[in-house]
Formats: structure tokens, sequence, C-alpha cells
């Protein structure tokens, strides 16, 4: 279907519904090349230019465009004022046997459980979607839950974002279970969220997950308020898993501690290549940890981060003497610790003789009156970096003084499974 055509019918469609046309989809249905495996992307927060908000009755009339849409492969609505009745409008697109959709990102919008409960219920007869992002919506515990039990239905998804959607204890340890069974998923992010318990239940059950798991390799657990308790635990796991490649652990409460019991399966573990610990505080002795585990001979991790962790001298440069030694290792990131003079010299001697590249850090040394310092570059770890159909390129720009937030094919196995009951609540 040509540009021109998608804009026409798009037309016709509000014309038939009696929707007031956006010019925002109007303006990407014409920008949009279409071809084999295109991704409509129609964000809120455009930052270069002003675009209207997409609303429930702009969903209904882009979902009656992409029927019977073979081009159209993903839909990005990232921003937007959409609710659940939206959502049930993109459900009955993925309950068509023509949908082609592959990825559906939703982030950031107003959907809550009931969206979620339709969007699970479409998805367990679906069997084209690889990625669905749900975070930032408050879909809560219940709508969490009937995500886990579609899970044990659908045997394609291979991304699944919950990261900020007030998910509680109960959904948590739900996606530990389903995980122990499902063989189809490769990303899960369930950053962020609401736990008050302080015995870490969860931590056991993602760890018993660990153990079994053998698809997984990406897992995001950035704000879970784990503790060296939790960490314990989720290496007793680790230490069995021959999968997991990215394991994203920041602002969290770990510490040196916690810290020791990673170095020693980092050691071991022959799949694990990037690990984020920004933002916990692992301090000088966590890092000489890491350092060591690092210069270990069977060590593979090829990224790291450190930053604000509250380490010194003494952490940072041996974790710089662990990189002559280890020459996997090419991806640093330190900014947020106390950098010293000494510090600054031996990172500047990494990037200058190219042991580490510039744009693989987020450090970079400037001179002043014959002292060493390091300024932020905007650099960070890649997120999602095995997700499905996701950008893996890494952002950076100039360096500054000031801090910065870190942001951040896999064929599926099909297999008969032993569902397990879970009920929300």
């Amino acid at each position: 279907m040509a540009n021109e055509n998608m804009s026409q019918f798009y037309a016709a469609v509000c014309a038939e519904h009696d929707i007031k046309i956006n010019p925002h989809i109007v303006n990407a249905l014409e920008e949009t090349v279409l071809a084999q495996n295109v991704t409509l992307k129609l964000t809120g927060n455009n930052r270069l230019r002003r675009v209207q908000r997409l609303d429930d009755k702009d969903v209904l009339a882009l979902s009656q465009c992409l029927r019977n849409n073979r081009c159209v492969t993903g839909v990005d609505v990232r921003y937007n004022d959409i609710t659940d009745e939206g959502v049930g409008h993109l459900a009955e697109l993925l309950q068509e046997d023509s949908s082609a959709l592959h990825s559906l990102d939703l982030m950031f919008n107003n959907i809550q459980t009931d969206g979620a409960e339709v969007l699970s219920k479409s998805l367990q007869c679906n069997s084209t979607l690889l990625s669905l992002r749900l975070s930032g919506n408050k879909i809560e515990n219940r709508g969490a839950m009937h995500l886990a039990g579609m899970l044990q239905v659908n045997n394609t998804l291979r991304e699944l974002e919950l990261a900020a959607c007030d998910l509680t204890t109960q959904s948590v340890i739900a996606f530990a279970i389903v995980l122990k069974s499902n063989t189809s998923l490769r990303c899960v992010d369930i950053s962020r969220p609401l736990l008050f318990s302080h015995q870490e239940e969860w931590a056991v059950h993602f760890s018993e997950m660990l153990a079994v798991n053998s698809s997984l390799v990406e897992l995001h657990l950035g704000k879970m308020g784990m503790s060296d308790t939790g960490m314990e635990r989720l290496t007793e796991g680790l230490r069995l898993n021959h999968s997991l490649r990215y394991l994203d652990l920041n602002c969290n409460r770990v510490t040196r501690d916690g810290v020791r019991h990673l170095a020693e399966v980092l050691k071991q573990n022959p799949t694990l290549e990037i690990v984020d610990l920004s933002c916990n505080r692992i301090e000088d002795e966590g890092a000489v940890y890491l350092s060591e585990a690092v210069a270990w001979p069977g060590c593979v991790l090829r990224e790291l981060s450190v930053s604000s962790n509250n380490i010194r001298t003494e952490g940072l440069l041996s974790l710089a003497q662990a990189m002559s030694v280890n020459t996997s290792l090419n991806h640093v990131y330190i900014w947020g610790n106390h950098l010293e003079e000494p510090v600054c010299q031996a990172f500047r001697e990494l990037v200058a003789s190219g042991r580490l590249p510039p744009e693989q850090t987020d450090v970079s040394a400037y001179e002043v009156d014959g002292r060493v310092f390091l300024s932020e570059v905007f650099n960070s770890l890649r997120r999602h970096y095995h997700g499905s159909g996701t950008d893996t390129s890494r952002t950076s720009d100039t360096a500054t003084d000031h801090a910065s937030s870190h942001d951040s094919t896999f064929p599926p196995y099909v297999e008969s499974r032993q569902l397990v009951p879970l009920q929300p609540c």
C-alpha cells in the first residue's frame, strides 16, 4: 500500500468514525517509507517539533489502517495519552489472523489493569508479536498477573518490559515461576516494582528460575531494593546458569559483601558479558573484588558499569590494572565516583593507548595547569542489547562536568509445558 493510499485510507476511516484527523499520524504515514518490516514511529515526546499526542480515538483509526497491512511490523506509540480503551483496539488488531505486528511499544501511556488484561487475552492466541513494552503504565499487581498467566500459553514473545508498572511481590514471584518453563523470552525488565517486604523472597524465586532457565539472555532488576542478602541468593542460581549475558542491577543497595558473591560467579560463568552495577555502593573493596574477577582467566566480561558507587583511588586503579590483564573488557563506566588525579591519569592512558575506546567509556581526560582531570561523556551501557528488533547503537555527546542519569533474533523454542495456576488478586 503506497504512502498516499495509507494517508487517504486514514482520512476515510476518520470520516467514517467521526474522528478528528491527527496531523501527527498523517505526517508519520507520509514520511514512512513502506517496505518490508517497517516500524511506524508515533512517539508523543518529539523534541524537534510539537506533535499532537494520540488518544484512544486515534488508536482506533490507526488500528483500522493497519489491518491487512503486511508492511508495518512495528508500532511505537510511547508517551501518548492511550488508555485501556485504546489498548482494546490494539488487542483486536493482534487477534486478527492477518496481523503482522512484531513489536508494540506502549511505554508511558495511561494503561491500567483492565488494559493489561485485554492485551494478555489477545496475546494468548497471537503468534507474531515478539516485543512488548509497557514500562511506565500503572498496570499494578492484577494486570501483571494476567501477563504472567499469558506467558504460560504464548510461546513466541521474546521481549517483555514492565519497568515502573507498580508490580508487587506476588506478581514479581509469578514471573519467576513462569520463566522456569517459558523458553521463548530472551529479555525481561521488571525494574522498580513496589516491594514492601525486606525478606527479598523474590530473589530466592529468581535464583531458582536462573538455575533451570536456559533461554533468558537479558534480565533487568534495577531499583528492586536488593541488598547483599538478595545478591547472595541471586548468585546461587547464576552459578548454574549458562545462558544469561546481560544482568542489570542498577540503583539497588548492594555493597562490597554482595559484590564479592557476584565476583565469584564472574570467575566461572561462561556467558555473562554485561553487568550494570551503577548507583549502588560497592566502594573500594567491592571494586577490588570485581577487578580480581576481571583478571581471572575464565572471566568473559565485556562491559561493566560501576558509576556512582563511592569508589575511590584504590578501587578504580585496581580496575584499570585489571584491564591490562583481561583484554575482553573494553566498555567501562566510572563517572560519579571519586576521580582523583592518579585515576585520571590511569584512564587517560587507557584511552590514549587505544585499550579503552573513547566511545566505550563515560569519561574524557583534559589537562589544566599540568594536572589531569576527567569530565563526563554521555555514553552508557546499551539498553535492550539482546532484545528482538532493538537498536544496539550507543549514544554519545560532548564532554561535560555535569552528572547524567542512565537511560539504558533468536528462534523461539516450542515445547509442551505444564501450566502453573496463577490467579489475579
